[in-house]
């Protein structure tokens, strides 16, 4: 078995947002958008962290569920290219990366822990 790379497991983590604007959801949005809604996403407490690797919707509503979606369907490519570039299963790679994801998020944005969404202190 392969370990992680440094560089492969950085590129795990890069996927980061800035504001969310307040347009109607009607339609879906592209990965671009939502990741540039993510931060703002996490800021009102729509979406959180899990130890999975993936985002949870913490407080349910269609912007916050397509957030979710683009961004995680995006992380299970990635996580799948890392896996076999190194050689380690999927699930391995999804757990080190919501291991670093939980370690990386910021006091007040939700996390899950033991099933529940908490508040990072």
């Amino acid at each position: 078995m392969k370990k992680l790379t440094i560089s492969a497991f950085v590129a795990l983590l890069s996927i980061s947002g800035m504001s969310v604007p307040t347009a109607s959801y009607a339609q879906e949005i592209t990965l671009q958008e939502a990741m540039d809604q993510l931060s703002s996403a996490k800021d009102k407490g729509w979406v959180g962290e899990q130890p999975n690797g993936y985002l949870g919707v913490v407080k349910s509503n269609a912007q916050a569920k397509q957030i979710a979606e683009q961004i995680n369907e995006a992380r299970r490519q990635e996580y799948a290219r890392i896996a076999e570039e190194n050689d380690i299963a999927v699930a391995d790679v999804e757990l080190l990366a919501g291991k670093r994801a939980i370690e990386r998020t910021q006091s007040g944005h939700f996390v899950k822990v033991d099933g529940q969404w908490k508040k990072k202190p």
